[in-house]
């Protein structure tokens, strides 16, 4: 029987890189890297690399079961100002009319210095609205230049007949379009607009792009639909790109910290994907990366995506100095100069020379310094050769470099210094790590990390140029990723197929959470997913009254499971241990099920040396040793399905605190099967049982289900 096989190509600005992986043991096959081909286009490359890799490993197009790309085109072209102009069509009536007028006027947004995305705005009444209005509105647009017609209408995201209207006769005019009610189903008119302004924008070169693509896949005979990465860590199909481009953004930095947990078993952590010019962090909680709304050009919009904050802190990043003292790293790298690092020659490259100052562009400040070896040849100071002069980067390690052209450049600095190279390299490295320092410091508040439990993940090519020191300076532990120069590639032949939408819904009731349940599965099949393989989680934030559902889905049937083998419970009781803070005998095992496991901690403590009080603390991992949730004063219950009337009611009961004014119910999630539910968003006790109804209705009455509690 033939192996079957999964592609991941991921398209950089300046490499395209592919892996290929064994579909039964996801393990990488082969790897390959290739300079991105920008004048013939990204497909061309596509093509080259693809069939490189399958003509070595002797695989056919039958034997691709999975073929996925990443791309930076979209981020690229919002960061570089490359986007078509868009022409709005706004619509509303009656007392909505002057303020939906005003909301659909998105006007013109500052994407980087002198760079914007144009538009131009136009109002229709709907009581006027008609084939001849709509005609004499996208003319008038087109006159100004629009390339691409965006219909937003107030409360289209509960009627969207009217956007509709405009997008038919756009599309009968063979122009591109997009709806407001597409991009996103929550009220916020002016939010929505421009959010399907943004995406809009990036419809003409996007199309563009996705058409040569799948033509270059169906070319080489593979019969696998190629899926897209999404900004949230999942895939789509091509033919969702052509219609919601703005989810491609962001989603090459998605990948990296998607394939990293494939492979990690990280509960609580941060992750560095780490390249030549800048590092991207983002934060892993609970087992998942941590997601928020993105912004554009200094403006909120509903696209959900990565939370990921981005410095200029890389392994190429060089060394700045002023006055014979080292005053900065970056925010330039090497790359950017059009130089070589001084860690990566070979022997006898440098053995002695001079420093020189250059200006890596035009009105940088000429300070940045190389060192102008003893042949004539000048290669940058950088980072990730301080990392290596000072022993942080792993034997073998894709960022390891040449120790003695490392030693022999950064003598020649610190002897233009006056003081040793080592010395030399720390002060660059301390000032790299004072900058990571900070930027870990707020997430670690924001999102209310448990510093003592925090591990740090690199990734990307230069991964261990900054993950091992700064994890010694701040105290926690650090782990390089399975494949850190690929991490990204391997993360996009790895993805679920995924879908979100949000609803602005005031207590939602059965029918509305029924009704989302099923749109979201209809959505998310179109978008490539096989039916039986969707799971759907539902969420309810009620202080901005948005029901929301995500669904994920793999495009062949099964699930993922990258566990060779389960831990044992004894590993199991030292990794809850460490969670919770206590010595693994201070932990006993409470329940199981599924790949679920609740470990429990009682801690004693005296107060004045007198009283004396005990806390409960509870932690949930999964059967790969991953902690999924670790919470003091928690309570749980395990209950058969067929009980959930009496037992979980009771419970729930029990731990709802009651007063004059309402009932406060617990925080809770449920976990069966391989299902984790998060509950912490209901308001009242109907509303939980209405979800647990919902998304409990295919399991058996004896099937168990762990509950935990908290205030």
């Amino acid at each position: 029987m033939r192996k079957k096989v999964r592609i991941g190509i991921d398209v950089g600005g300046t490499f395209t890189d592919a892996v290929l992986i064994d579909n039964d043991t996801y393990e990488v096959m082969a790897k390959r890297k290739i300079p991105t081909t920008h004048k013939e286009g990204v497909a061309v490359g596509i093509v080259k690399i693809i069939s490189e890799l399958m003509e070595e490993n002797g695989i056919s197009p039958e034997d691709v079961v999975f073929i996925a790309h990443g791309t930076t085109q979209a981020t690229n072209a919002l960061l570089e100002g490359d986007v078509a102009s868009v022409g709005v069509i706004g619509m509303g009536t009656g007392m909505d009319a002057r303020s939906a007028k005003n909301e659909t006027n998105v006007e013109d947004i500052e994407l980087a210095p002198g760079k914007y995305l144009r538009s131009n705005h136009t109002f229709i009444d709907t009581k006027d609205l008609n084939d001849q209005s709509i005609e004499a509105a996208i003319k008038e647009l087109l006159s100004k230049k629009s390339e691409v017609i965006v219909a937003s209408g107030a409360y289209s995201v509960d009627d969207p007949e009217d956007e509709l209207k405009v997008m038919k006769k756009a599309e009968d005019k063979n122009l591109f379009y997009t709806g407001g009610h597409e991009i996103s189903q929550l009220y916020g008119l002016k939010m929505r607009t421009r959010t399907a302004v943004v995406n809009a924008s990036l419809i003409p070169k996007m199309m563009e792009t996705a058409n040569m693509t799948e033509q270059a896949v169906l070319d080489m005979k593979i019969k696998s639909n190629l899926m897209i990465m999404r900004c949230d860590g999942g895939v789509m199909s091509i033919n969702e790109v052509r219609k919601r481009p703005i989810l491609t953004m962001l989603s090459g930095l998605a990948a990296g910290v998607a394939g990293a947990l494939m492979y990690e078993k990280i509960s609580e952590g941060i992750f560095f994907e780490v390249g030549g010019t800048s590092v991207d962090i983002s934060v892993i909680k609970n087992g998942k990366v941590m997601i928020k709304y993105a912004q554009v050009g200094g403006h909120k919009t509903y696209l959900q995506s990565l939370d990921v904050r981005t410095l200029g802190v890389a392994g190429g990043s060089m060394v700045r100095v002023r006055d014979k003292k080292i005053v900065d790293i970056g925010p330039r790298s090497a790359h950017i100069a059009g130089v070589e690092y001084e860690c990566f020659q070979n022997d006898g490259v440098i053995t002695g020379g001079e420093v020189k100052f250059v200006s890596p562009r035009k009105d940088d400040p000429a300070e940045y310094v190389l060192v102008k070896a003893q042949d004539g040849g000048e290669y940058s100071y950088t980072l990730a050769g301080a990392a290596n002069l000072l022993g942080y980067i792993p034997e073998g390690d894709y960022a390891r470099g040449n120790d003695s052209c490392t030693k022999a450049s950064w003598k020649v600095l610190g002897d233009y210094l006056g003081t040793s190279a080592q010395e030399a390299a720390g002060q660059v490295m301390k000032l790299a790590l004072k900058k990571l320092e900070t930027v870990v410091n707020e997430l670690v508040s924001e999102y209310e990390l448990d510093r003592k439990f925090i591990t740090l993940v690199g990734g990307g090519g230069s991964g261990a140029v900054v993950v091992n020191a700064l994890a010694e300076h701040m105290g926690f532990k650090w782990k390089l990723a399975k494949n850190a120069p690929y991490i990204s590639t391997i993360g996009v032949a790895l993805a679920m197929v995924r879908e979100q939408f949000e609803r602005t819904i005031v207590n939602p009731t059965d029918e509305d959470i029924k009704k989302i349940r099923l749109d979201i599965i209809e959505k998310i099949v179109q978008s490539g997913a096989k039916e039986d393989t969707v799971d759907v989680s539902i969420e309810i934030d009620s202080q901005k009254n948005i029901l929301r559902a995500i669904a994920t889905g793999a495009t062949e049937l099964r699930q993922k499971d990258l566990s060779s083998s389960d831990i044992s419970k004894e590993q199991l009781q030292v990794i809850s241990a460490e969670a919770l803070g206590v010595q693994p005998e201070d932990t006993s095992f409470l329940f199981e099920t599924g790949r679920w496991n609740v470990y429990k901690a009682i801690t004693k403590k005296k107060i004045l040396g007198i009283f004396s009080t005990k806390k409960v603390s509870l932690c949930v991992t999964d059967r790969e040793g991953v902690v999924r949730l670790k919470k003091e004063k928690a309570f749980s219950i395990k209950f058969m399905k067929g009980n959930r009337t009496t037992e979980f009611n009771r419970f729930l009961d029990e731990n709802t605190i009651y007063s004059d004014a309402n009932a406060t119910i617990p925080k809770v999630f449920v976990f069966y099967r391989e299902k984790m539910l998060d509950l912490t968003g209901m308001q009242t006790a109907e509303q939980l049982y209405s979800i647990l109804n919902v998304e409990t209705e295919a399991l058996a009455d004896q099937e168990e289900i762990i509950a935990v509690a908290y205030k």
